[in-house]
């Protein structure tokens, strides 16, 4: 016998004994998603959120709030003004764009955090890539928390996804946090509905 042979047999020996997951009913309850708190938790992490009516008023706010963004790219088709990108573009010519706005699958109230699949991302660097990300989410699209959001994932075929939440952060450099470290400096959620 191996010593590859021997280390496998000692570790099916030492297996413990099967148990049931636990019962997570009490995660799982039939509440809306509250925009009240997602609006709360995503300002607590560093985010912006609007609560707007239609496009054009996502328009409106994006030419005066990012004033000095010169590459500014959507997959929003109604955003008029504002050139989308080829999804097959080379993922290094996205380095110098300032501002993405993409569309959301869904937002999760106990953390800030949006649901996106790369079909809606565009590019899988482009959200992380950008300088600064705007994001559009329909209130009704707001569940209240990550059991809800699983939940709805789960049975969902995509091939690449990812909750983002708030611009990017760290704290490991002399214990200080720092926004925009490796990814976006700033993430403004645009809340339809």
């Amino acid at each position: 016998m191996s010593s590859r042979d021997k280390i496998l047999a000692a570790i099916s020996i030492s297996q413990p004994a099967p148990m049931a997951l636990p019962d997570i009913d009490d995660f799982i309850t039939g509440e809306e998603g509250s925009l009240e708190k997602y609006t709360t938790i995503l300002h607590a992490i560093g985010g912006k959120t609007y609560r707007v009516k239609d496009y054009e008023e996502i328009a409106a706010i994006i030419r005066s709030e990012f004033t000095d963004a010169s590459r500014i790219v959507t997959s929003c088709e109604q955003l008029e003004g504002f050139p989308g990108i080829d999804t097959g573009l080379d993922s290094h010519l996205l380095e110098n764009i300032d501002l993405a706005i993409l569309k959301a699958e869904f937002g999760v109230a106990e953390n800030g955090a949006v649901w996106m699949t790369e079909d809606r991302m565009l590019s899988r660097v482009l959200p992380f890539i950008s300088q600064y990300l705007a994001v559009v989410l329909q209130a009704a699209d707001i569940v209240p928390t990550m059991h809800h959001a699983y939940q709805r994932i789960g049975s969902s075929d995509y091939g690449f996804g990812a909750f983002i939440a708030g611009p990017s952060k760290t704290a490991d450099i002399e214990q200080s946090l720092v926004l925009g470290a490796h990814g976006p400096k700033g993430m403004t959620v645009f809340v339809m509905g």
